[in-house]
């Protein structure tokens, strides 16, 4: 586990950005919301963040005993998978979690065989340690639209259930602001240029839904925010644009998985088609990296998202 410093980034309205060192540097964010002395988290990376998050709230002067609540906006694990270990060291927080995934917060067991059905046995253990149950009277089930208060300040569950069937966004209007965990795509920092900030949905296994992510996007629009706050990462603000650029690469997604369903291997040339779409999009959005500097940010996410296209084809198929 890390016994360094957390790399926080202090934002506006009592929001701090920490990274949660999941993978690489600045690839995923857990969010701290502070108010008159209480806190929450939003998401919590995986068990090998919980230090990192703990010591975020020393760097804001805060104790563990000062989180009121762990908001999980969906149980995929690299924003939930530390959220038992988490728990265990906040003694008066109550976590937050979509009905669909509450039961796999209290028995982690098939949450853990999904994932290793993505990554295997090994490398499952290796990325994300020994998932912690949460007791389930720790755990809060809220209703779409439910509002929670911290110290004051109402924050808001919004269901959006395109990226996943768990998935929920956290409306602030204190900061104007929606913490949209992976309903509202992907944006990382090293592909931000001059023309602002550049955006790609996130299609992982195993329920991306089209329909239902367009509908995320909407729905998170109808906000009228100012800002979001991304799992991958942070804050975003030029919103129209990027709302725009969401749902015309959501379509281009669906477009490029069916042009290539019938091939020997799907998910590479859905992956290939994918980068080749980004990379175009990125140059013209006045990026200067090369293709090695594209690839460090982008493969990640490429292979989890033609894998959760492939899916999204195979639930198709089933379909008639």
């Amino acid at each position: 586990m890390s016994s360094h410093r957390a790399q926080i980034t202090e934002l506006d309205d009592g929001i701090v950005a920490i990274d949660t060192e999941y993978l690489r540097p600045i690839q995923d964010a857990s969010h701290l919301i502070v108010a008159g002395g209480r806190a929450a988290f939003v998401d919590t990376g995986t068990n090998d963040s919980v230090p990192l998050l703990i010591d975020a709230l020393d760097q804001r002067n805060l104790d563990v005993a000062d989180v009121d609540y762990v908001f999980l906006t969906h149980i995929h694990l690299d924003h939930a998978g530390g959220a038992g270990l988490l728990m265990q060291a906040l003694p008066n927080a109550l976590c937050i979690v979509h009905p669909r995934g509450a039961p796999h917060m209290i028995d982690p067991a098939r949450l853990i065989a999904g994932t290793e059905a993505v990554y295997g046995a090994e490398r499952t253990r290796e990325m994300y340690g020994v998932l912690r149950p949460i007791e389930e009277s720790r755990i809060r089930v809220p209703g779409d639209e439910q509002w929670f208060e911290l110290n004051g300040r109402e924050l808001q569950v919004l269901f959006t259930e395109g990226h996943a069937r768990h998935h929920y966004c956290l409306n602030d209007p204190t900061s104007r602001g929606v913490f949209t965990g992976d309903s509202f795509g992907v944006s990382y920092r090293e592909l931000d240029t001059v023309a602002g900030e550049f955006i790609f949905p996130t299609t992982t296994p195993a329920s991306f839904d089209p329909d239902e992510a367009h509908k995320s996007v909407d729905r998170i629009m109808g906000c009228e925010p100012e800002r979001l706050y991304l799992t991958h990462y942070s804050r975003i603000t030029d919103l129209d644009r990027l709302a725009a650029d969401m749902h015309a690469d959501i379509d281009a997604y669906c477009e490029m998985a069916l042009a290539n369903k019938g091939a020997d291997d799907p998910a590479a040339a859905i992956r290939v088609a994918m980068y080749d779409y980004l990379a175009a999009r990125l140059l013209a959005h006045g990026y200067g990296g090369d293709a090695a500097a594209m690839h460090s940010v982008l493969d990640i996410d490429l292979a989890l998202n033609a894998q959760g296209l492939v899916s999204w084809l195979r639930r198709l198929e089933k379909q008639g």
